[in-house]
């Protein structure tokens, strides 16, 4: 939906990462630009922000998981270098890649009392991919993406905020409403110069996110 006076679209992420979920965030994220939108804020579903890459799928189309993959990374690269202020309102559990598309926005508005943030990567045995980590550590200080990425810790809003990897925590029904505040007063940037500035900040991350990986990558 539209808010703010055009300023800010929300729509909400499902879980888990389906290939139709990325088409209708592309989609989404096509509209926002299409309608000149200030800025972006995404949100979750019931006690779920986004759980992430869809197993059973994969399971399923294991001769896909290359493109699969490939297709989840150009989405994070995509929504790293949006050129407007990206806000993830993070109303509950966020896992592995699903953690990954919030660290991608700008800025992350997570509930205080429930819900994880947590790659758990390191415990189901799915190294990250060179562009997946980069993503991660061009978005935490060298501390936090150690614990993050090597531990499986799960992460409470207060413990994620006390680290680095959201910026400010809310009270239940409040997180979306937090997330338009925290955006409004800097909507509204020139799109050519936001996505150019976004882009030299992480060209690293994205150069990785958008590199095929070698056949046979795990």
């Amino acid at each position: 939906m539209t808010c703010d006076q055009g300023l800010s679209v929300q729509f909400r992420t499902v879980l888990p990462q389906t290939p139709d979920w990325l088409e209708s965030v592309h989609a989404a994220l096509d509209k926002v630009l299409a309608e000149d939108s200030g800025s972006l804020v995404t949100t979750g579903q019931g006690k779920f922000y986004s759980n992430g890459l869809d197993l059973e799928w994969i399971m399923e189309h294991a001769d896909q998981l290359a493109s699969y993959r490939a297709d989840v990374q150009e989405l994070l690269a995509r929504v790293l270098t949006l050129p407007v202020p990206a806000v993830a309102a993070v109303n509950g559990h966020a896992f592995g890649a699903g953690a990954m598309f919030a660290l991608a926005h700008d800025y992350r508005v997570m509930r205080a009392d429930r819900g994880f943030f947590c790659f758990p990567e390191v415990d189901i045995n799915i190294p990250f991919t060179p562009g997946m980590a980069g993503l991660i550590q061009g978005k935490l200080t060298p501390t936090a993406a150690v614990e993050a990425m090597t531990t499986g810790r799960r992460f409470g809003g207060v413990q994620a905020r006390d680290r680095g990897l959201v910026d400010e925590v809310a009270d239940e029904g409040a997180v979306v409403r937090a997330a338009v505040e925290l955006v409004r007063p800097i909507a509204g940037k020139n799109h050519d110069t936001l996505g150019a500035i976004k882009s030299t900040m992480f060209a690293s991350a994205v150069t990785a996110l958008r590199t095929p990986e070698p056949t046979g990558q795990p």
